[in-house]
């Protein structure tokens, strides 16, 4: 199962968005242990997501939703 969301900074008012196979251990890089330019914009909350079978339909909405 991969999982397609946004996530959203009040803070910053900034949206990132991603796919993975476990969402909580991504939430949880990006606001606690992960570097980079998440990093810069925590606290982060899961604005939205949507759950697909097969990768290339996650990632094919992955590249829309940030288009």
């Amino acid at each position: 199962m991969y999982t397609v969301y946004i996530l959203y900074s009040e803070k910053f008012h900034k949206t990132n968005v991603g796919y993975t196979t476990h969402l909580a251990l991504r939430f949880y890089q990006h606001n606690g242990t992960g570097k980079g330019w998440t990093s810069r914009y925590r606290p982060w909350k899961v604005a939205y997501c949507e759950y697909y079978d097969d990768k290339s339909t996650a990632i094919q909405k992955e590249k829309w939703l940030k288009s």
